[in-house]
């Protein structure tokens, strides 16, 4: 029996089977991170605590933290050191690190001091800035991740989430407070008293901590959102013991009309406030209105910006809060929850291979950054202050 000779350009060798080569993630580099002092709205807060800097240093980060960054939140230039840190008194060269951790934006002058090529991070406060701001920072070809948009892996806005939870039992802390200097009144319930009345716009996490905070209190709340779903959720979340309502504006004016405290919790960015000054003109004096979301687009129509310094302003003989940190409030707090996100973030981005692999390979990533080298990526804000829109999918691929 003949065998026939089949041509291939391959070796007996070559076409023996062989073991599966699985890629290597290259680790990416251990950056420098730098935290700088915040000097805006009389900021309390930082990104880091020292337990969460000797993680990171003893994962080869290096961490420069300008003298007194952590003052406001009581950790001292010590704690920092002994953690592993270095200090400087040099607020440049804290900002000129390959990585910034912020809580407030940098300000103009800071922006120059600011290497190109830096990452970012930072709330964005979009309500507070101008186009200035982001033409400066493109001059500089800087990477800006925004905490509003950063995402985990469910498309969660984990960050916001992460100080919603605490700014909206903050709200009702501070109402509390308020409330006892305006007209003496207890926020709650108590035997043979009526309870306080409490409105709160926005079923989302900042309404839902802000409701629990309320109820867990004695007071009475009822909450209002245009979304079903969220209302429903609220619903379930507090066994069904608070009324809910659709934004109607006749429901709304009669429940503000009876309200000792409000509680704006959904952001109206480019849109008009839901209670509007006619509404405010109607509550009781002595009343407390607090806008959490004062610097996303405000709630209320009366509400204005204000400062730890000075935290509220009277209209109408009603108290306006209006403070865009009002976790500031509770700075050691604040710190430590925000510190635990950023620690995780970090260690999360060695692991697979440093920021630019992440961009590369995890879209929610892509969606974090409102700058990518200079070039505005996100589309609500480019409309909002006319700038020029770059798709991040098509500059990184």
């Amino acid at each position: 029996m003949s065998t026939t000779n089949i041509f291939t350009p391959f070796s007996e060798e070559e076409l023996m089977p062989k073991e599966e080569k699985l890629e290597v993630i290259k680790k990416g580099k251990q950056f420098s991170i730098g935290i700088p002092k915040e000097t805006c709205l009389n900021e309390r807060r930082t990104c880091i605590t020292p337990d969460a800097v000797q993680v990171l240093v003893e994962n080869g980060h290096e961490i420069i933290i300008e003298s007194g960054a952590g003052q406001g939140s009581f950790f001292t230039d010590l704690q920092y050191s002994e953690s592993g840190a270095r200090i400087t008194q040099d607020a440049k060269e804290a900002f000129s690190q390959d990585l910034v951790l912020k809580i407030n934006p940098p300000t103009e002058e800071e922006i120059d001091y600011f290497k190109p090529n830096t990452y970012l991070v930072s709330a964005l406060q979009i309500n507070l800035r101008d186009k200035e701001y982001f033409l400066k920072l493109a001059e500089k070809k800087i990477n800006a991740i925004a905490f509003e948009f950063i995402a985990d892996e469910y498309k969660q806005l984990a960050l916001v989430r992460l100080v919603g939870e605490i700014a909206g039992t903050v709200s009702i802390l501070y109402a509390s407070e308020l409330l006892a200097l305006s007209n003496g009144l207890m926020l709650g319930g108590i035997t043979g008293v009526r309870p306080t009345e409490v409105v709160v716009l926005g079923a989302g996490i900042v309404g839902e901590f802000a409701t629990k905070a309320a109820i867990g209190l004695g007071a009475s709340v009822k909450v209002f959102d245009n979304s079903l779903s969220k209302l429903r959720r609220l619903h379930t979340l507090v066994d069904s013991r608070v009324p809910t309502s659709i934004i109607d504006p006749k429901e709304l004016s009669k429940s503000l009309r009876r309200a000792d405290v409000v509680i704006g919790a959904l952001p109206r960015l480019n849109m008009q406030p839901i209670v509007t000054e006619d509404m405010v003109m109607k509550m009781k004096k002595g009343s407390v209105i607090i806008d959490i979301v004062i610097d996303n687009g405000k709630a209320i129509e009366t509400s204005e910006l204000t400062t730890m310094d000075d935290p509220y302003i009277i209209k109408h003989g009603v108290i306006h809060c209006g403070l865009p940190n009002l976790t500031s409030k509770m700075p050691r707090t604040t710190t430590k929850a925000i510190s635990n996100f950023f620690l995780s973030y970090i260690l999360n981005y060695d692991l697979e291979g440093g920021f630019e692999n992440m961009l590369i390979r995890k879209n929610e990533m892509k969606q974090s950054l409102y700058m990518y080298k200079g070039r505005h990526t996100k589309k609500v804000i480019c409309d909002r202050f006319g700038l020029t829109y770059h798709d991040i999918n098509l500059l990184i691929f």
